[in-house]
């Protein structure tokens, strides 16, 4: 499959596939991989990382547990697809992909319990399903999403937003968590780095320039860690997780941690 160095869509769907090939990181032409109905338990670790012109990945209806991390580094990206899995959580870096336009990640059922504060920085989301899972607070952050056009979180045991929150308007709902973020003195002091990303790119209380060129963005987007190419393939040069690297001051478990 490595070989199919021209090749811009796959469609697998259907089949009783349990894992993908390493070799289709080759296959760095293509833009739609169709992956649903199979047996998959997880994709190639390092997937992100090669296969950069990628813009559509579905793998519903398969048995994820986790998406892997070099999956932030997709910045083309526009459709992804992770329903009817076994999902845990969504990847660290998930900021990074500033093309994402819709994100679907429902009914994950009782495996996905929390959304990452980091989804408020996907500038071009205009489409997020989290229904059908076992989420039971949002982040304010998705008050941040200008684009958002469709919320979908019906199926959830949610406690915050309140239910008369959640059965207003959209618009409506996104600025009562704009607020919310707004008024709450956690949000500086427990990560301040997450308010100037917020700010800078216009996603919060109206400031900062939206009409940044898409490279600039992507500059300043990207977190992933450095890799080395190795015949034909990249690897990490060092998945360690230091003191003060990008990866652990913008995690979003490190936001949340006490």
């Amino acid at each position: 499959m490595g070989c199919l160095s021209k090749l811009k869509t796959l469609n697998i769907s259907g089949n009783m596939i349990e894992s993908l090939p390493k070799s289709i990181e080759n296959c760095r032409s293509l833009e739609d991989i169709n992956a649903n109905f199979n047996k998959l338990t997880k994709l190639p670790d390092t997937i992100g990382f090669e296969l950069v012109n990628l813009k559509k990945l579905s793998v519903n209806s398969n048995k994820i547990a986790l998406l892997p991390y070099s999956l932030s580094s997709m910045t083309t990206l526009r459709i992804l697809d992770a329903r009817l899995n076994c999902l845990r959580s969504l990847p660290e870096g998930l900021e990074n992909l500033i093309s994402l336009e819709i994100l679907n990640v429902s009914q994950n059922f009782q495996y996905l319990q929390t959304l990452p504060y980091s989804i408020g920085l996907l500038i071009s989301l205009t489409e997020l399903d989290v229904s059908y899972n076992k989420i039971t607070t949002l982040p304010d952050s998705i008050g941040c999403l200008k684009r958002l056009q469709k919320l979908s979180v019906e199926g959830n045991p949610l406690v915050y937003p309140r239910v008369e929150i959640m059965e207003q308007k959209l618009d409506t709902i996104k600025e009562y968590l704009s607020e919310r973020m707004n008024r709450s003195p956690k949000t500086p002091t427990k990560n301040k780095l997450w308010l100037t990303k917020f700010t800078k790119w216009a996603s919060f209380n109206g400031r900062g320039s939206s009409n940044m060129p898409r490279d600039e963005m992507r500059e300043s987007f990207i977190m992933a860690p450095e890799y080395r190419s190795t015949d034909g393939f990249s690897t990490p040069k060092n998945t360690s997780t230091g003191m003060f690297s990008p990866r652990r001051i913008f995690s979003p478990r490190h936001y949340f941690s006490k």
